[in-house]
């Protein structure tokens, strides 16, 4: 196949994605399409559209896999509202492979809300998915941005000590965890939750293959 005809069949299929999974808005869609434009260009520059396409042996699909962030997000975050559905489409593109475009998704968002507690901390969950699991100083920014936009919101300090229990830092989300169960109302609804998490760990650091 011809690779223009290529080119432009993977730019429409991206946009359709976008504005199914995303639903961006005029100025968002602008910068979508800006973008699709510029890829061609590049292509068109450097590329080598005239020759035929042929197979590869290349990898041909990528696949994520869902976050613990998504798993339980809806019990601590709303569910319906304009965060919401930007943290769905994020979460779509993470569970297929794509936590770049989650990435990119969140953070022009955020530049429209930038005090938005939920996507601050779903752009910390895209950057942790972004590198393979691991908790990088950007996104550690975003945790502590989350934070700062809902000091008394619980949320962000336990999808802090979340982000450390994927990294196999067992220390580090236990103190944030058990500093949070400290400073919760006795009334809390989401205390008893906290705590089986917290047993959790102590149950696995026990057991005569923990760490301790």
């Amino acid at each position: 196949m011809n690779g223009w005809l290529i080119s432009a069949l993977l730019a429409l299929v991206t946009a359709a994605g976008l504005l199914i999974v995303a639903r961006p808005g005029r100025a968002e869609l602008q910068l979508v399409l800006a973008a699709l434009l510029v890829g061609l260009a590049g292509y068109a520059w450097q590329g080598t559209p005239a020759l035929s396409g042929h197979a590869t042996t290349a990898e041909t699909s990528r696949r994520g896999r869902e976050t613990l962030f998504a798993q339980e997000r809806k019990i601590w975050l709303e569910t319906v509202g304009f965060d919401a559905q930007q943290l769905d489409g994020a979460d779509s593109f993470i569970r297929n492979g794509d936590a770049e475009y989650a990435v990119g998704l969140l953070h022009a968002y955020l530049m429209r809300e930038p005090n938005s507690m939920n996507l601050w901390l779903g752009y910390a969950n895209a950057l942790q998915a972004q590198a393979d699991g691991m908790l990088t100083p950007a996104a550690q920014y975003a945790f502590g941005r989350a934070a700062a936009a809902a000091p008394d919101h619980p949320a962000p300090r336990y999808f802090f000590g979340l982000a450390y229990l994927q990294t196999g830092d067992l220390e580090s989300a236990d103190a944030i965890w058990r500093d949070l169960a400290a400073r919760a109302p006795a009334d809390a609804p989401w205390k008893a939750r906290l705590q089986a998490r917290i047993s959790l760990i102590e149950r696995f650091r026990k057991a005569p293959d923990g760490s301790s």
